[in-house]
């Protein structure tokens, strides 16, 4: 964990206890009050701070280092932080979270919690993420930040050296126990995937059968491309859409979300080469469906 105290700037006058809640930190009300008993917070101009110390316009709040809510405090918002160093982060986001903003949502979004908890963790406002890939708002599990537009476009250019797998509960039983799924996709006016004979973007992506139920089965995916929507378009058209996938033709869903889990990733770190593999266990809920 970085060293360095963090400094906040009060822009409106307000008491110091609910100003700490807004904070970037994911404070709930008791971490806040404990920071506080322990006095691990200070306030400009102000010899002994109490939860309802005035703070006016200008004062600079300091909650001291070694004092701060640790990155797992992030689990309130939707992820949590497998992996930090001075070139990547990763991450592993909630079901129902976006991976970015988008036109609906501009705020709650995996890429602004994250860029708002390192600002927060280095003291630093110019301090950003950068995204290297997405995942779908309701699939759950592992992702990889860039911390600098450099290592954005290494990763970004080796990026099918990358190896990415993923979890996925299906409706029904493939009739082979693993394969591979190649076909041509392309995206409509109503931003749904289609397959197609011709034109279109290819998709590859390896299947195996890791787990057989009464109606439904557990596969194991590995993706050689990064088409939108993938996984969830080429599992429908073998017959066996992902449960939960009512988009792409499925007709259950006892989890009320997409059984579908990004459960691995494995590459080289783009600046040490040295060789990284990063695993995330599917949500319990979800192995509980194929029972």
């Amino acid at each position: 964990m970085p060293t360095r105290d963090h400094r906040f700037t009060v822009s409106s006058r307000s008491e110091l206890l609910p100003y700490l809640l807004t904070l970037p930190l994911g404070l709930s009300r008791k971490q806040a009050k404990d920071l506080l008993r322990f006095r691990a917070v200070t306030v400009t101009r102000v010899h002994a701070v109490r939860h309802d110390t005035q703070l006016e316009s200008g004062d600079v709040v300091t909650i001291a280092a070694g004092k701060q809510v640790p990155a797992a405090s992030l689990e309130r918002h939707g992820l949590k932080i497998v992996y930090l160093d001075d070139h990547i982060v990763v991450i592993d986001k909630r079901a129902g979270l976006l991976s970015m903003g988008s036109e609906g949502e501009k705020e709650r979004t995996a890429h602004r919690i994250l860029n708002d908890h390192l600002k927060a963790l280095t003291s630093s406002p110019s301090q950003q993420v950068f995204i290297v890939h997405r995942l779908d708002r309701e699939t759950s599990g592992l992702m990889i930040f860039a911390r600098s537009r450099a290592i954005q476009a290494t990763l970004q250019e080796n990026w099918k050296r990358i190896t990415k797998k993923y979890l996925a509960i299906v409706e029904g039983v493939p009739a082979n126990t693993e394969g591979t799924l190649r076909d041509n996709l392309v995206e409509s006016k109503s931003l749904r995937m289609h397959r197609v004979d011709r034109g279109g973007e290819l998709a590859i992506t390896h299947y195996r059968v890791l787990r057989k139920g009464r109606d439904k089965s557990l596969l194991e995916l590995t993706l050689e491309t990064g088409r939108k929507n993938q996984i969830r378009v080429q599992l429908a058209g073998l017959g066996h859409p992902v449960v939960g996938d009512r988009k792409y033709g499925a007709t259950t869903d006892p989890a009320r979300r997409l059984a579908l889990h990004s459960c691995e990733l494995t590459f080289n770190h783009p600046v040490s080469a040295a060789p990284m593999n990063f695993h995330s266990r599917m949500p319990t809920r979800l192995i509980e469906t194929l029972a």
